[in-house]
């Protein structure tokens, strides 16, 4: 009998939830089908007596107790069926990328998986003013830029692609020196990275991307420790040209945290210019600790994204102003400058 199932009662019948006698189980064991001929009438033996209380339905036990075990197994199954799906796109080739190289789902899937645990977890990044990025249609991010290596462009990507309400993402504006490098310049052309000049950061902004870009350059990553929070020089104010002649507004963005992940108390010119690099760093613990030293410090980050400087209000021909030029340039560099120093006022601690 370790097959039988019990038939259930009708709906006019008790369907009271106390614990079944004896007499009632035994009477439903008795009731099961083959148990008695199909003209057989069944019988008070086999009728539940007066006195015996039904046991619940066991299709409606089950169903409470295996609801959670099957949801949990079907989001693994969904799980595993998207990851598969996702690695034939992969082998097979049917995945899209545009023009410069970018590949949305590659970029979804992994590699903003690859960089959430040290933005979450390690850097535990706060956003603030995320709203300031427009729901919809171009914008330019303009931030300063520090911290030895460019983990602040990559954390500012996270940032936006995770707290958006509207899900945009962030391309970068990068140097030469990342497309020179292997595996880096593919890593960085499937995120979404493309070159730093007018044109390729034009072409973007009118097609309506969200375009990031840090001005200070190798100057502003690869200042020394003591000069930190302090912005070096915006160029020539090419960045302001660019959103002018799309008509994008600019958006100032402010990153605390990042200066003190390696602090930079030396450059070795001579070996960076062995190298071809812009510099190499001496810090506390790199060279010293060998790739050990490459570890960066767990500091606490704030990236504050500043109310949008509108553009689309000058005519044509303001891109040939120079003092137009500058003066936007200065407005957005002071803007994040004093960005930087409210954050540090309400910083509690480097690390907390």
């Amino acid at each position: 009998m370790a097959d039988a199932k019990v038939i259930p009662f009708d709906d006019d019948r008790s369907r009271a939830r106390r614990r079944p006698t004896r007499a009632g189980q035994e009477a439903a064991v008795r009731a099961l089908p083959g148990q008695h001929g199909p003209e057989e009438p069944m019988t008070g033996a086999t009728a539940p007596s007066k006195g015996a209380e039904p046991s619940p339905e066991p299709q409606e036990a089950e169903s409470a107790v295996s609801a959670p075990e099957r949801g949990g197994g079907g989001d693994w199954e969904r799980r595993l069926a998207g990851g598969l799906a996702f690695l034939r796109r992969r082998v097979t080739g049917e995945y899209e990328v545009d023009e410069f190289g970018y590949d949305k789902e590659l970029t979804d899937q992994v590699l903003m998986s690859l960089l959430r645990p040290l933005y979450a977890k390690y850097f535990r990044v706060e956003v603030k003013g995320i709203e300031n990025i427009p729901a919809e249609g171009g914008a330019l991010v303009v931030a300063n830029h520090s911290g030895t290596l460019p983990l602040d462009g990559l954390m500012m990507q996270v940032a936006v692609h995770d707290n958006h309400p509207a899900g945009r993402h962030l391309r970068l504006l990068a140097a030469d020196l990342v497309f020179m490098l292997p595996v880096v310049n593919e890593l960085a052309r499937k995120a979404g990275s493309t070159l730093a000049c007018a044109e390729d950061a034009e072409r973007l902004l009118r097609s309506g991307e969200i375009v990031g870009v840090m001005p200070e350059g190798f100057k502003g990553i690869g200042k020394p420790f003591g000069e930190r929070y302090k912005l070096q020089r915006f160029g020539r104010g090419g960045f302001v040209s660019t959103a002018l002649r799309a008509g994008v507004p600019i958006v100032p963005c402010s990153i605390v945290g990042a200066e003190e992940i390696y602090p930079m108390i030396g450059n070795a010119k001579t070996l960076a210019r062995v190298l071809g690099i812009p510099y190499f760093p001496i810090t506390p613990t790199f060279p010293w600790l060998g790739p050990l030293g490459m570890v960066p410090l767990p500091t606490k980050w704030t990236i504050q994204f500043g109310e949008p400087i509108a553009t689309d209000g000058y005519a044509p021909e303001a891109v040939e102003d120079p003092m137009l030029m500058f003066n936007l340039t200065d407005q957005v560099r002071e803007q994040i400058q004093h960005t930087l120093y409210k954050l540090l006022v309400q910083r509690r601690s480097v690390f907390f």
